[in-house]
């Protein structure tokens, strides 16, 4: 998590044995390492100051589960949204799976009203 805030998405993708991102809130699944880069491309559009805040670890036999902060503002185009200048931070809830030593999967899971809330998106105002 520390290279995707550093925004070195290579040494981010070098921990995956097949890199695969499941985004729960939002139902999106980005699979290989083409669409991966796809997310990290679109996120870092909208979001170029996206950046995570971890709270907790955990740890199983085969997966880490990570406690987190997802932070940023929306600077750029956003599901279909145009930028608003707002700021987010949601909390969330991150299961790396391993295979040996590499990742094999994240699945993030995340409220996504919170973050379109944040941003004003929802069509009321953030608390």
């Amino acid at each position: 998590m520390d290279s995707e805030n550093r925004l070195d998405f290579e040494a981010t993708l070098a921990t995956f044995e097949h890199p695969r991102y499941e985004l729960v809130g939002s139902r999106q699944v980005f699979d290989g390492e083409e669409q991966v880069r796809r997310y990290y491309a679109a996120s870092r559009a909208a979001f170029p100051d996206q950046r995570n805040e971890v709270h907790s670890l955990r740890h199983a036999e085969d997966a880490v589960v990570v406690e987190f902060d997802l932070l940023g503002t929306h600077l750029g185009p956003f599901a279909g949204f145009a930028p608003t200048g707002r700021a987010f931070r949601c909390r969330m809830v991150a299961i790396f799976e391993f295979q040996g030593d590499r990742i094999t999967c994240e699945r993030v899971y995340f409220d996504s009203a919170t973050i379109l809330r944040e941003l004003g998106l929802l069509g009321d105002e953030a608390g």
